[in-house]
């Protein structure tokens, strides 16, 4: 469980594929502070901790996740967004965030507006999962507000220190991004499909 508030951008430093497995290494600070078994969210994808050491630590995507996320776009030099699990007895500040990528969205447009950013995505709708103006979602593990709802696209604000950072500083037109849609908004989604309604 994660809270959507990144801790620090990592960087991918090297990539094994094994199979239909991808090994990532990923230099972080915290890396000598993990161990394996731990879960950390990348760019909003759990994923477990495999081997660390001082200054790095590796993490395995499969298939399903490669497929599922922008994971498999990653290269040597990716800068990614990282944050621990969450601790229960720490402050939620951002929202509750599961570490699941819904499906993933393309940045439509950046705007800069008065030393703020302004993101809009677009997504496909096959899988029928919506935004409300106001509501959360959570884009490349950032926990984020909507402020722009529309059919199957959505605008962000990002503040100066979110830009600075997150990996939002490298985010242009046309990239690809994870969306782990709001928990609370896909049981109330599930729960009327199952009503018929």
């Amino acid at each position: 469980m994660f809270t959507g508030i990144i801790e620090e951008v990592g960087k991918v430093t090297h990539i094994t594929q094994e199979g239909s497995n991808y090994h990532f290494n990923i230099q972080a600070n915290f890396a000598n502070e993990l161990k394996v078994d731990q879960s950390v969210a990348h760019n909003g994808v759990c994923l477990t901790v495999v081997g660390c050491n001082e200054n790095s630590y590796q993490v395995t995507a499969i298939k399903e996740t490669l497929d599922k996320t922008n994971l498999g776009d990653w290269k040597v030099d990716t800068a990614i967004n990282l944050e621990r699990g969450m601790r229960l007895n720490a402050h939620l500040d951002g929202h509750i965030v599961q570490g699941h990528v819904d499906q993933t969205a393309t940045c439509t447009s950046v705007k800069e507006e008065d030393g703020s950013w302004f993101f809009s995505f677009s997504y496909s709708p096959k899988q029928q999962n919506v935004t409300i103006e106001k509501g959360s979602i959570t884009i490349n593990g950032v926990s984020l507000t909507v402020v722009d709802s529309g059919l199957n696209n959505f605008s962000v604000a990002i503040i100066p220190y979110t830009y600075k950072h997150t990996n939002f500083n490298n985010l242009n037109e046309g990239d690809v991004v994870n969306l782990e849609f709001d928990v609370i908004g896909k049981y109330v989604k599930r729960l009327l499909e199952v009503q018929g309604k």
